[in-house]
């Protein structure tokens, strides 16, 4: 498989340099480039000469430069390469060398193919429920025991997850007191997985005889639990839920923010 940028190093920095020229246009500071991807800013220079003269970018004076039509072809074309690198990677080295760790729904064999299901957050195996993901087992297991799988074939679908922020108010502001417990239960009810931020938010949930799955570490958790396809409701104190969203997006994730304060 040849990936044009990935036949030397030098043509993997220069994608580096296009990029971020791309990303901060018209004014390219070169010490900065050469910060963030760890070369000199005279290495920087002598690229950006390389991509003026290849016609990929445009100068408009000193360090003033634009990505031209063709640079944003090439790339594309250079990220396809990659992308499909890096499925070719997960795919046909990773799968074959890696051990993933499942739970049986049967008694099975070792050797014997199974097919792979994620639910509530935890990884199945099975002869019977055929799906898009499947492997070989390293073992004899018995139901419900762990076993590893291997030679991973396919994709693992993932149930669609969502995560939804309540924000309550600090004991200053009336804390579980002063939070809307009706709608609170539906909300808890219609979530596998429980967070809290904060004293007041656990008082809230205990207040509808709810104990949360997490209380510390809780940013990490959700996220983990998403990208495992479980989704999650997280009870917060209204001072923390800013840095949590602002996590959330860093992630890619959606969410959607409710305000439990009544008054």
């Amino acid at each position: 498989m040849t990936i044009k940028i990935l036949q030397t190093k030098s043509g993997v920095t220069k994608f580096q340099v296009l990029i971020e020229i791309a990303a901060h246009q018209p004014n390219v500071r070169q010490k900065e480039i050469a910060d963030k991807i760890g070369i000199t800013p005279q290495a920087v220079s002598e690229y950006i000469k390389e991509l003026v003269a290849d016609g990929l970018i445009i100068t408009e004076g000193r360090v003033r430069y634009r990505i031209t039509k063709e640079g944003v072809e090439w790339v594309l074309e250079n990220a396809g390469e990659l992308k499909r690198y890096a499925c070719f990677v997960m795919e046909d080295i990773i799968s074959h060398v890696s051990t993933w760790t499942a739970i049986s729904r049967e008694d099975l064999k070792e050797g014997q193919q199974v097919y792979l299901k994620m639910e509530k957050g935890l990884l199945y195996v099975s002869s019977k429920d055929k799906t898009g993901a499947s492997g070989i087992l390293i073992s004899d297991v018995l139901e419900g025991d762990d076993v590893g799988v291997t030679d991973l074939k396919g994709l693992i679908d993932l149930e669609t997850s969502s995560i939804t922020v309540c924000k309550v108010p600090r004991i200053e502001r009336g804390g579980s007191n002063n939070v809307d417990l009706e709608r609170l239960k539906m909300l808890a009810a219609s979530k596998p997985y429980i967070a809290a931020i904060g004293v007041e938010a656990l008082i809230a949930l205990r207040k509808i005889n709810v104990n949360p799955n997490v209380m510390f570490g809780t940013n990490e958790s959700v996220i983990e639990a998403a990208y495992h396809g479980l989704s999650s409701l997280v009870i917060s104190v209204d001072e923390q839920v800013s840095p949590l969203l602002s996590r959330l997006e860093n992630e890619n994730i959606e969410y959607e923010l409710v305000d439990l304060t009544l008054s």
